[in-house]
């Protein structure tokens, strides 16, 4: 099955945060980042409407947050 425009663009998106080091980057570095790389997603996938590059880029955002630690639980 030929993958839509929207997962072809959420599946760059998520393998350019791997790529570029994104995960755990200071919160302005990470904002300029991501501004940058949705102009550039919007100019490779013209298709796409804004809410779907508004909701990219929130999947993005949390997928570039670094792991959260499972606190022990208490006995």
């Amino acid at each position: 099955m030929v993958p839509s425009p929207y997962q072809e663009a959420r599946d760059e998106l998520f393998q350019q945060i791997m790529q570029c080091g994104v995960i755990g980057c200071h919160p302005e570095d990470q904002k300029e980042w991501f501004d940058a790389t949705m102009v550039y997603l919007q100019d490779r996938y013209p298709e796409l409407k804004a809410p779907e590059f508004a909701e990219l880029r929130t999947l993005g955002e949390r997928f570039a947050q670094p792991a959260k630690r499972q606190e022990p639980a208490s006995v």
